[in-house]
């Protein structure tokens, strides 16, 4: 990606994340108000994530989990997913508040998705190649699939796009990504909560 295309990619994903925001606050105050409700403090989850060449930020979503609880039996995805979760991630409304992250030039509209800091040093140097450009909060991985795609065929679809994104793909993955979040398409794996994790190709898993 030139300086030029770079900056151009920047103020369009400013503007959008801007407006966005501001139309969806009533949506995030009502979001915000039933976690609270439901799931208690704090509202928002946050966690440290690898961005441009892997430098890591702290990504901000809304929060869909109860807190690991052993006592309970609280300690994996499935067991501290709660209705009101499912239903947030089922139409991307957690995701509502990353919007912050792209005003802030963390992450862009569109771009491979940020996954764990652990993941870093499980990548192959070519699966390493999706954090050459900025993540995204949607991608091409996301409207060919979603979490119902293996790992290596999220890589190697995230590998792509850095080869071949342009403005008008962009526009395309974000037209489709309105319609997958409309059919809600992919939105786990088969057998988990959310997706399996990501063990890395020494470990012969690159598929899920």
């Amino acid at each position: 990606m030139t300086l030029r295309q770079d900056r151009a990619k920047r103020a369009f994903d400013l503007t959008i994340a801007a407006l966005l925001f501001v139309l969806t606050l009533p949506i995030q105050a009502a979001t915000a108000l039933a976690i609270r409700i439901r799931l208690g403090s704090p509202v928002l989850f946050r966690q440290t994530r690898p961005g441009l060449h892997g430098e890591p930020f702290e990504i901000v979503k809304f929060r869909t989990m109860l807190d690991v609880d052993s006592k309970l039996d609280r300690i994996d995805d499935a067991s501290r997913m709660t209705p009101l979760g499912r239903w947030l991630r089922a139409t991307s409304i957690d995701e509502l508040p990353t919007l912050w992250n792209i005003i802030r030039g963390d992450m862009s509209l569109v771009g491979p998705r940020p996954l764990l800091m652990p993941y870093l040093g499980r990548h192959s140097p070519e699966q390493a190649r999706r954090h050459e450009i900025r993540p995204g909060l949607t991608g091409l991985a996301q409207v060919s699939g979603r979490n119902g795609l293996s790992w290596e065929n999220k890589f190697r679809l995230d590998v792509r796009y850095v080869d071949h994104h342009a403005f008008v793909s962009d526009l395309k993955i974000i037209r489709d990504t309105v319609r997958s979040v409309a059919r809600r398409d992919g939105i786990s794996e088969t057998g988990e909560a959310t997706m399996s994790e990501f063990l890395g190709n020494s470990a012969g898993k690159t598929t899920s």
